[in-house]
């Protein structure tokens, strides 16, 4: 990923005039008459990384996807950098946003873990891009204002709040990219985990001693074992969570007394 492959790496002024345009209204005033719109543009984009990952987007290909002139998309959107922020603003702002009243903080704090590993899913590329600077647009304010329901009204602070927010997000981002990384190695092989081991299994029983190492070689087993893999996604997100809730219940019953 190149420097400027990161939320928030373009002009900032021009990135927020185009954040928080009218729906619908995102085309350049000067001119001739325009082909496509920045909600086209954004949905091609979209679509390109979606099904291909961030290394296949590009300008070009985009305006490639929309039928225009290779240099086109940069008369609706300034260069890649910008364009990025607006992705990530548009797939944020279309969550489905689940309604948490009445919820259990728990239960809102999984319903807020389980929409963002949703997004993840239908869209992988947002697991790689670093979002340290978010793009401040509709859609991330959406998020984040929705999200923080979860933890209002605990006793927190508002600072508490954000990092516990961030906690959360940050266990759901590193399970997913795991399990990410883990169906593009199956797609790139041909072969899915359990056939991978299968193969790998004559040679590593050849040089690997369970005596030298007794801990990895039981506890290993029990995993392949459980999991028919090394790793299952899944069942790292359902320990994780539990344990997330957890240490965040013992901040909230610390604040509370």
């Amino acid at each position: 990923m190149g420097a400027r492959e990161r939320s928030s790496a373009g002009n900032p002024v021009r990135t927020l005039e185009l954040l928080w345009r009218e729906p619908g209204r995102g085309g350049p005033a000067r001119g001739p008459k325009q082909r496509s719109t920045v909600e086209a543009v954004l949905a091609a984009a979209i679509d390109i990384a979606d099904a291909e990952g961030l290394a296949a987007l590009t300008m070009r290909s985009v305006a490639a996807k929309l039928g225009l002139a290779p240099m086109a998309t940069y008369t609706y959107v300034p260069g890649k950098a910008e364009l990025l922020d607006l992705m990530l603003d548009t797939v944020y702002r279309q969550m489905p946003r689940s309604d948490l009243a009445g919820m259990t903080w728990r239960e809102k704090v999984s319903v807020i873990a389980a929409e963002n590993r949703e997004l993840l899913v239908r869209h992988p590329w947002v697991a790689y891009l670093p979002t340290t600077r978010p793009p401040l647009g509709p859609g991330v304010a959406a998020k984040y204002d929705h999200e923080l329901q979860a933890f209002d009204g605990l006793g927190l602070s508002d600072v508490d709040m954000d990092a516990a927010l961030t906690y959360l997000l940050g266990f759901v981002t590193s399970v997913s990219r795991i399990a990410i990384d883990t169906a593009r190695a199956a797609a790139d092989s041909g072969e899915s985990d359990h056939e991978w081991w299968q193969r790998a299994a004559p040679l590593l029983e050849r040089v690997f001693s369970a005596d030298r190492y007794p801990l990895a070689a039981r506890v290993g087993a029990a995993a392949g074992q459980a999991h028919d893999s090394a790793y299952s996604a899944d069942h790292a997100y359902t320990f994780g969570l539990a344990r997330t809730l957890d240490g965040l219940a013992a901040l909230i019953e610390s604040r509370s007394s």
